[in-house]
């Protein structure tokens, strides 16, 4: 009888049958005949948001012509940067208003805080600007079903950030899942740990750095001091901004498990279980350790995660594992490997090789500016976005209201449960009002 170790090492011979998608100098090849200059504008210049810009600036015909940002300190940091890399320079905006009233922006960046993506998408479907938005799409339910109302109503060409959607690998592990590689599968276990998710150790309130525009950062979210810790690179662990490992990671990897089992509704039900148990010295709001349970018709999908640790199932720190009659495929950006199945001393389905993989931020903005380019939906639609943006709303509304949720999509609410409904919709600070759509 054949080991699983020997199993996994036997599979260089079997590349050939694999009819796995290669995409061989995917990233030099020209996606498109370049036509007129796509003119681009980012919102949100500090993080992933100039990533994703520096990724637009690397496809030909891409200017960016203009950034916003609430510090100022950023902003001219990002300004020198544009120059750099393109050898124009952007005009620079303090407020998201002002730049979308320029009728040469075609198309716009959203890399803001959660709690800004739902306002400047909106006003950006509104101006009639093509939109590349962060995940989560939201940081609330009521959002996301106005900003996906907003982008059909406006016929918007939307790509949510989800990059494995993209991904070479994970295209493949797809395939070979839909085509039934692995049989049945009822089950599909998604783990995210990190040691962020547990904040950064406490710190008192400070004054507002010189530059920043602290109230036009808060927005919409309730009047607070200023803390660092709830600032810069560390807002995610608070509820008025982001919702923690479950909508940051969790939204990446459960987005994997939606596509790949091609599940485009609502789960029955939603369970969870944690809470905050440790780090008390770290400032966070969101949970440092949870399990949540979606119920669907003959699958269940299973998220966990352990805030401050790094190790987790199949020495990986975070992936998913799609647990089919025949086998199990587990992956995660690094790459996926196949684990058998054994009846009577067999394999329940053929060896294959492990594959390899990479991460694919640039691959994902150049399908969105081809899509621009040839006015097509890219591969990650807005309804996709908000539908895994929901499912991880979801889990953390299952914990914060200690119930199981069952959600009507027709009356958008929980039914009965009036705790889980008073969290659909967040309350916004005067004068920002939520849109009606």
């Amino acid at each position: 009888m054949q080991t699983r170790r020997q199993f996994l090492n036997d599979t260089s011979r079997l590349a050939a049958a694999t009819g796995f998608i290669s995409f061989p100098g995917a990233l030099n090849a020209r996606i498109t005949k370049p036509s007129d200059t796509i003119n681009i504008a980012l919102i949100g210049c500090r993080g992933m948001g100039f990533g994703d810009l520096q990724n637009a600036l690397k496809v030909p015909g891409i200017k960016c012509i203009g950034l916003c940002d609430i510090d100022r300190n950023v902003l001219a940091q990002r300004k020198n940067d544009v120059i750099k890399l393109q050898g124009s320079e952007p005009i620079v905006y303090s407020d998201f208003r002002k730049m979308l009233d320029n009728k040469d922006i075609d198309a716009v960046i959203i890399g803001t805080p959660d709690h800004w993506h739902c306002l400047p998408f909106i006003a950006a479907c509104e101006a009639g600007k093509e939109i590349y938005v962060e995940k989560p799409l939201a940081n609330s339910l009521a959002e996301c079903e106005l900003m996906m109302r907003s982008a059909r109503r406006h016929k918007r060409i939307v790509q949510v950030g989800q990059q494995q959607r993209s991904g070479p690998h994970f295209i493949n592990a797809v395939k070979f899942i839909q085509d039934g590689k692995i049989g049945q599968v009822r089950k599909v276990n998604v783990w995210g740990n990190f040691n962020y998710g547990i904040g950064q150790p406490v710190v008192p309130d400070s004054e507002v750095p010189a530059g920043v525009d602290y109230d036009m950062w808060l927005g919409p979210a309730p009047k607070r001091n200023f803390n660092k810790n709830r600032f810069h690179s560390n807002w995610r662990m608070f509820w008025d901004y982001g919702g923690g490992l479950l909508t940051d990671w969790g939204v990446h990897l459960l987005d994997v498990a939606l596509w790949a089992m091609d599940v485009k509704t609502m789960p029955l039900s939603v369970t969870a279980t944690g809470g905050n148990f440790a780090f008390a010295d770290h400032a966070h709001e969101t949970f440092d350790t949870m399990s949540v349970s979606y119920q669907l018709k003959d699958l269940v999908i299973n998220w966990e995660h352990t805030a401050g640790i790094q190790t987790g199932p199949y020495n990986r720190s975070y992936g998913l594992a799609f647990v089919g009659n025949n086998g199990t495929l587990v992956i995660d950006r690094n790459g996926w490997e196949l684990i058998p199945e054994v009846d009577e001393g067999k394999y329940k389905t053929p060896a294959v090789p492990k594959s390899g993989g990479s991460e694919s931020h640039e691959l994902h903005m150049r399908n969105f500016i081809e899509s621009v380019r040839e006015k097509r939906d890219p591969v990650c639609t807005i309804e996709m976005g908000r539908l895994v943006a929901m499912y991880a709303h979801f889990g953390n509304i299952a914990l914060k209201t200690n119930s199981r949720l069952v959600f009507d999509e027709q009356a958008f609410n929980f039914g009965d449960n009036s705790a889980a409904n008073a969290l659909i919709a967040p309350a916004y600070r005067t004068p920002w009002v939520l849109p009606k759509i």
